[in-house]
């Protein structure tokens, strides 16, 4: 990859307190690597008004997304719908998210969840912005509240890891798909190895979702992912896929940049 290339890093959780300590120097180790943006994921209020704050510290090189995850759905109520419209005022704040469903762990009731979703489509279709998407073992219900709510904006699936039925259902809809140092794991990505040339590369996307997925070639003290290693993901894509790396970057980077509604 050359130097002239540009990675966008669509989903890192820098609010989490693992960076606390050296934050600004990820941020600036990530900037002088030439990956030139990240999206700093919010997952509750409290999370997206700090997400909002880390971004306001570097805001050529930091965007922010603001909702509730579905992990804590359960403190959703008409006043969090609110707060999510106020924090999306500043133009830093560019996709409304993380929201969806995640029937794996239930950390908050399915009924509180598939209720936040949908009031989070309408924040998005109403304030126009993108919606950064989150599911996981609830994909039949997932589709079911597309349905009913309609998103009328871009679309991502985040961190995907599903299967080629699942992905095919989010490419009909005209959805995004974001791919993370899951792939790089030749254990639980191996499946993922058959379909993901199947992605339009219109449709694709990157993201480190950091601290969380080290990808498994890096090999450092601890387990702590960082936006720094999203190149490990651009080189797994690029050797599936078989395209050129280069090629690649660029246009993931132009996808990333017409998700979010940031076109230079």
């Amino acid at each position: 990859m050359n130097m002239q290339s540009k990675l966008f890093d669509i989903g890192a959780n820098l609010t989490h307190e693992s960076f606390n300590i050296d934050l600004n120097e990820i941020i600036n180790e990530f900037i002088e690597s030439n990956i030139n943006k990240i999206c700093i994921t919010g997952c509750d209020i409290n999370d997206s008004k700090k997400a909002l704050s880390i971004a306001q510290s570097f805001p050529e090189n930091l965007i922010s997304t603001c909702g509730i995850h579905p992990h804590y759905a359960d403190k959703f109520n008409d006043s969090s719908a609110e707060e999510i419209k106020k924090i999306a005022e500043n133009n830093l704040v560019k996709a409304i998210g993380e929201t969806g469903l995640d029937f794996n762990r239930n950390y908050s009731s399915k009924k509180n969840q598939i209720n936040s979703f949908q009031k989070h489509i309408g924040i998005a279709n109403e304030l126009k912005m993108p919606l950064f998407l989150h599911q996981r073992d609830s994909h039949k219900d997932f589709l079911n509240c597309i349905e009913i709510a309609k998103p009328e904006t871009n679309c991502v699936v985040h961190c995907f890891t599903g299967s080629k039925i699942e992905m095919t259902d989010y490419l009909n809809l005209g959805f995004y798909i974001g791919l993370t140092g899951w792939i790089c794991d030749p254990k639980r990505g191996a499946h993922m190895e058959e379909f993901i040339s199947d992605i339009p590369l219109e449709k694709l996307l990157i993201e480190t979702d950091s601290p969380y997925l080290l990808p498994k070639k890096v090999k450092i003290k601890g387990r702590r992912n960082k936006p720094l290693f999203l190149s490990e993901v651009l080189n797994k894509v690029s050797e599936i896929r078989q395209e050129p790396i280069d090629i690649l970057c660029s246009e993931i980077f132009k996808n990333s940049l017409k998700f979010f509604n940031l076109q230079e």
